[in-house]
């Protein structure tokens, strides 16, 4: 299975909507950085993908985007075959 890491929030509902959206394709390892708990990562997450917003996600090392991003990778087919490489 893919290696997932996660910005993310506790209370962010988009958060929780990219964890089940993975969950639901079978991903039961997901890394999450949670920036509320350190805030000093923001600065890190912000530098690696140019975005302020969470989720930010990243499949195998690759930035996918947030919540919406993934969904549209998952609309158009391409998700499935991201999650099933093994880096």
């Amino acid at each position: 299975m893919a290696k997932i890491v996660m910005y993310c929030t506790e209370v962010c509902p988009y958060c929780v909507r990219a964890e089940h959206l993975l969950q639901r394709k079978g991903i039961k390892d997901i890394e999450k950085i949670r920036i509320d708990l350190q805030p000093e990562l923001r600065e890190v997450m912000i530098a690696k993908t140019g975005r302020r917003t969470v989720p930010q996600i990243f499949i195998n090392g690759e930035h996918v985007g947030g919540f919406d991003d993934m969904a549209a990778l998952d609309r158009a087919g391409k998700l499935d075959a991201m999650l099933a490489h093994n880096p």
